[in-house]
């Protein structure tokens, strides 16, 4: 299980909605490079607050957001081609000026075939080259249409699913697509009650909207995504191909297969308890619950090692699939196979196919006008299928050694505030006290990039072919990561690149994890004070350590297994402290009538609320060994340094669609309410900007768990 920073933020671009195929990955032998002599031309974005001034003539104490804010977004509207734009959007950006140096160099020299430089330049420029793929059109996918339609009976179908399921694991991330794996995804996990050991997990998937609840919202909103998504598929089988009538026709098929699908699927709030997902079968009692599946043959297709047992997600998604499996036809099944392999290789398809899916995905779904440039299209497809390669020449120039034990200085500060935070506590017994510094003491920091490097040799790349250069690194993503099944769990291994701007907490790994793409100004300044530097990062690393200790990552012993190790009075308690941050943020409007779903933001909330907490107890810790408690910069107290620089990364502004998707699926709160629904529960923000009772920024009761 894994909490991230942020998905769908106006800053940080996020994962699509994955299965355990997507969610897993790893890495292990170094590859050498020739690329030191790229060049470096690119700006950094600024470095802190200081840069935009706050909107004066507003109270801190009544809309702190605004208040820090309004002045950064007035002059950073959304661009055309986003559904939203934030602070971290600029780190983004410098990223992808960084990453695109990085490949233009490698896509212009004459590189050995198999080196590094070769797969990166090839890889990018085949992407980019949109008449080599207007040119060739379906041709590059038609040897899979027409495996697709090939397919004799029901017993052909696990071995294709497991071929689909390799060439499109790794197209999940794509840009506009919001498709997953066809029907379902398995991937490796370690195992919920024995971490040390990795299995095998099998997932719901198979939807093209957003989350089960979209099939069946009936609100006039919710009856014309669904009708834009049909209209989507109907457009999509006609350009591929198909009558008008036939595709017309094909499109209800796939969205009643795919309503049938989702009514089985697991609701997005109750999957956040990893008990929900806990269920060890072996094959044979997985043959049991879908007798219409064969999944030896699946799984023999797949190529994937013998597990000691499989978790299965959800028992209910499996029960529902097998009984469509024998209700549809054949021919239904082909059509729904053939609209999610279009799907998902939307980003290397010709133009026409690429707009189709802009249309519905990008404008009507998140409200962007404008399809992104090709160039960035294409330097996030390179990052996110040789992400390691790349990210190597990345962190040669973005996070030199000095960054990164800065960094772990800051961490190790956050640590032991966190440990003083436990042992203050007045509502936790000493016993479940004992055993949360147990997990805090075992939480590994990972930094920047991993200490060993993914080898990319099983991989080749063609310059001229797009889309066979995605599918072959999706084969072997998936053998990369499904040779882990058996073998014992590796804490090392990362499941982000290191240019991407996140961050995240595994809850089975028991580790924090900091790309170097996120460890940039302003969120990291190696030369900024210590305010700024806690206020920004500090409250990062204070949130991904509190996710150790949610209300589900609590549930997560040291060791990385789903064990209980609280008293009964402790939980109980716990619980009724997270039951007021749940009751905060569902007050929230997002949009129009669209309030935050309180139970599904918890975590998130609860680790935003105690990592600013902690990381501003870390600053006091920092600042009175210093012996710089009352010291003040440009007229600001350090108090109030921290808490705008915590703002500050957090700025931005999202469309009224974006805003409505994200309230109904998203785990993370809009920016607005993670900078007021934090700060208002407070007292030192109070007392640094003089806040008085009755204030929107003074909430009474204030509600706190760390």
């Amino acid at each position: 299980m894994r909490s991230s920073l942020s998905c769908q933020s106006p800053q940080i671009p996020c994962e699509r909605k994955i299965t355990p195929m997507k969610a897993t990955t790893i890495f292990a032998l170094c590859l050498s490079f020739a690329a030191v002599g790229y060049s470096q031309t690119v700006t950094r974005p600024p470095a802190t607050f200081a840069d935009y001034t706050v909107d004066s003539s507003l109270d801190a104490c009544v809309d702190f957001h605004t208040y820090a804010c309004a002045t950064w977004e007035k002059a950073h509207p959304i661009p055309a081609d986003r559904s939203s734009f934030g602070t971290g959007t600029l780190v983004y950006e410098w990223n992808q000026a960084v990453l695109r140096d990085i490949v233009d160099g490698a896509g212009k020299g004459d590189h050995a075939p198999g080196s590094a430089d070769q797969k990166i330049g090839d890889y990018y420029e085949a992407c980019l080259d949109e008449a080599a793929v207007e040119k060739q059109g379906l041709s590059a996918l038609q040897p899979e249409l027409d495996r697709i339609a090939a397919l004799k009976s029901r017993r052909d179908l696990p071995a294709l699913l497991a071929h689909e399921h390799r060439i499109t694991s790794n197209l999940l991330a794509g840009t506009d697509s919001g498709a997953t794996t066809a029907v379902f995804g398995v991937g490796s996990t370690p195992d919920f009650d024995n971490a040390q050991l990795v299995v095998a997990a099998i997932d719901q998937g198979g939807l093209g909207l957003p989350d089960r609840e979209y099939y069946f919202r009936d609100d006039a909103k919710s009856k014309a995504l669904r009708d834009g998504y049909v209209a989507l598929i109907r457009k999509t089988l006609k350009l591929a191909g198909e009558s008008e009538t036939k595709a017309a026709a094909d499109a209800k098929v796939v969205l009643a297969i795919e309503t049938e699908l989702a009514r089985g699927s697991m609701e997005i709030v109750k999957r956040r308890d990893p008990a929900n997902l806990n269920h060890k079968m072996s094959l044979a009692e997985l043959g049991k619950l879908t007798p219409s599946f064969d999944w030896s043959a699946y799984f023999a297709g797949l190529r994937m090692p013998k597990p000691d047992h499989y978790l299965v997600f959800s028992l209910d998604y499996l029960r529902g699939f097998n009984a469509l499996l024998v209700k549809r036809p054949l021919s239904d099944w082909k059509t729904y196979l053939r609209w999610n392999l279009l799907n998902l290789s939307d980003e290397n398809l010709p133009l026409a196919f690429r707009q189709a899916n802009f249309d519905f995905y990008g404008k009507a779904l998140s409200g962007r006008k404008e399809m992104r440039p090709r160039w960035k299209v294409c330097s996030d497809a390179t990052d996110r299928d040789l992400g390691e390669l790349i990210g190597r020449v990345y962190v040669t120039r973005a996070f030199p050694p000095a960054s990164k034990e800065k960094m772990l200085r800051l961490v190790h500060a956050l640590e032991q505030a966190f440990g003083e935070e436990i042992t203050s506590l007045d509502w936790m017994s000493e016993a479940t006290k004992q055993q949360a510094h147990v997990k805090l003491a075992a939480i590994l920091d990972k930094i920047g990039y991993p200490d060993k490097w993914r080898d990319y040799s099983a991989l080749t790349v063609d310059r001229n072919h797009a889309i066979r250069n995605a599918y072959q690194a999706g084969l072997v993503a998936v053998d990369y990561d499904l040779a882990k099944v058996g073998k014992p769990r590796d804490r090392t291994q990362w499941g982000m690149t290191p240019p991407t701007v996140n961050a995240y907490y595994s809850g089975s790994d028991n580790t924090i994890n900091f790309p170097a793409g996120i460890l940039q100004p302003p969120f990291f300044d190696p030369d900024a004070d210590d305010a700024l530097n806690f206020g920004a990062v500090g409250a990062v690393i204070g949130h991904e350590l509190t996710h150790g200790f949610d209300d589900q990552g609590r549930k997560f012993d040291g060791e990385g297994n789903l064990r209980d190790w609280w008293t009964a009075e402790d939980a109980k308690k716990f619980e009724e402290r997270t039951r007021c941050i749940k009751d905060e943020y569902g007050s929230f409007v997002a949009v129009d009538d669209v309030k935050l779903n309180g139970e599904l933001t918890l975590g998130e909330n609860t680790a935003d609320n105690g990592g600013l907490r902690i990381a501003l107890r870390a600053l006091h810790d920092v600042l009175k060994a210093e012996g710089k408690e009352s010291e003040s910069i440009n007229g600001l107290t350090a108090d109030q340094r921290f808490f705008l620089a915590f703002a500050h990364v957090w700025c931005g502004a999202r469309s009224p669609e974006a805003l409505r998707m994200m309230a109904q699926t998203n785990p993370h709160s809009p920016s607005a309410f993670r900078i007021n629904g934090t700060v208002s529960n407070m007292p030192e923000f109070r007392a640094a900007f003089g806040c008085k009772p009755g204030q929107p920024m003074v909430r009474d009761p204030a509600c706190a768990t760390w």
